[in-house]
């Protein structure tokens, strides 16, 4: 029996569209030849060049030289430029490479169609399957390439700027070349004191505000929904939208609200408190009092989310439970305890840890609230209550350290994923996620 298949995937490894040709898929080959040839004109035209410029990300800056008597701007490399350019480059390679591949397995699986007697699809029907059998992988394929695009290619870049020495005012292109510097930036934030003592200060500080921020909106939350839905309470309606309110109102006008009600000398809770003789606190000014005051603010923005989930949740508890534990008469913090936590912590462990991970990139609560501040006169460009997060903000639009950002957004995401992955992988909800099925 004459082996078609292996001749095929021979003849495609050689050159893409062959195996096509060979099995007499003249219209596919031809497509698949077309590929090929544009893609090993730009391969030999553009890919060399690229690959250098991501190497070696430039080799002259640019600089004012002396013609005649004239000095003249003569541009040189932008090491920024040279980077995207060989990113894009690699990418294009990458899909073409699986082109490549795909143009291989296509010639192989007609080939086998040939050794089973069987006739060859034409390039018409190929269509038609595709159209049809296939046609949620084409829809596939535009979010699929959005998500290349805009997510995955952004994040790489990132990830490259970490090992970069791109900062201000030493090394901004095109004036001054970018070098790659391997783990420097990570070196200096874990160990040069300038760097190391800010974020270890400002890592503390996020994961204190993270688990206090969680803990309280989630209990707060239920506390909520448990008083709202007791027995007894009259016009429940109201009071759901009365808590609600905080949620609805944009949550950028709520904090700019909250800041001006919480400001030092001119604002309203200070103003009371003197007219009742009790003095004025330093809600935002002092680091003990603000760092209290954005935690009680978010706790206020964050419960009413976390009151709706939780009636939700409690309304789905067979009532059968409290009956046959008033039967065996079990108190109302057992019954609690035993049945309501249990119950809301497994229908709810996984937004909870969603929850943690906003709340370790809260981002806007700190900076409208207090923009970091007050000042922390031993840190690098960050206040008292600066996240990691908004502190990258600082060093990327105010200061331009791009390369230290960079490794702190590293550090953030290995940080999220770990806590998170670990956190859910020990939940109730994931090791016993059949048991309501």
């Amino acid at each position: 029996m004459k082996r078609y298949s292996k001749t095929a995937v021979i003849l495609s490894l050689l050159c893409m569209g062959l195996g096509q040709l060979y099995n007499r898929q003249f219209m596919k080959g031809i497509v698949f030849l077309a590929i090929h040839m544009v893609g090993l004109y730009y391969s030999i035209l553009y890919v060399p060049g690229a690959v250098r410029g991501l190497l070696t990300l430039g080799d002259h800056a640019a600089r004012m030289e002396l013609v005649g008597k004239i000095y003249q701007h003569l541009a040189g490399d932008h090491s920024i430029y040279l980077m995207i350019e060989g990113l894009i480059i690699l990418a294009l390679a990458v899909i073409y490479l699986g082109i490549y591949l795909l143009n291989i397995k296509d010639a192989h699986d007609a080939g086998r169609i040939r050794e089973s007697g069987k006739s060859i699809h034409t390039f018409r029907q190929d269509m038609y399957a595709l159209l049809d059998r296939k046609f949620a992988y084409l829809l596939l394929a535009l979010p699929a390439a959005g998500i290349l695009i805009f997510t995955v290619m952004p994040i790489i870049f990132m990830i490259l700027l970490a090992f970069t020495n791109y900062s201000a005012p030493d090394h901004i292109p095109p004036a001054k070349l970018v070098d790659w510097t391997g783990f420097q930036s990570f070196i200096d934030l874990l160990q040069l004191k300038t760097w190391s003592k800010t974020f270890y200060g400002v890592l503390i500080w996020t994961i204190i505000w993270a688990v206090l921020s969680t803990i309280t909106t989630y209990f707060s939350g239920i506390l909520i929904a448990l008083l709202i839905q007791r027995k007894g309470i009259r016009f429940k309606t109201m009071w759901r939208t009365i808590l609600i309110l905080p949620y609805a109102i944009p949550q950028i006008i709520s904090l700019l609200v909250m800041r001006n009600l919480f400001n030092g000398q001119f604002g309203p809770i200070n103003q009371y408190l003197s007219y009742f003789g009790l003095g004025k606190l330093p809600w935002l000014s002092d680091p003990v009092w603000a760092k209290a005051t954005v935690i009680a603010v978010n706790m206020w923005i964050g419960m009413p989310l976390t009151m709706v989930l939780m009636m939700g949740v409690l309304s789905t508890i067979p009532k059968e439970f409290y009956e046959a534990a008033e039967v065996d008469g079990a108190t109302g913090l057992q019954r609690f305890r035993f049945i309501t936590l249990p119950m809301i912590l497994f229908s709810t462990a996984p937004i909870l840890i969603i929850q943690f991970a906003g709340n370790f990139n809260n981002f806007n609560v700190i900076y409208l609230m207090t923009n970091g501040n007050p000042v922390q006169p031993d840190y690098q460009y960050a206040g008292s209550t600066d996240l990691l997060v908004t502190w990258l903000y600082k060093l990327t639009l105010e200061s331009s350290k791009f390369s230290t950002a960079s490794a702190i957004g590293i550090i953030i995401f290995l940080i999220i994923a770990s806590l998170s992955i670990g956190s859910y992988r020990r939940s109730r909800s994931f090791r016993e996620e059949d048991m309501f099925q």
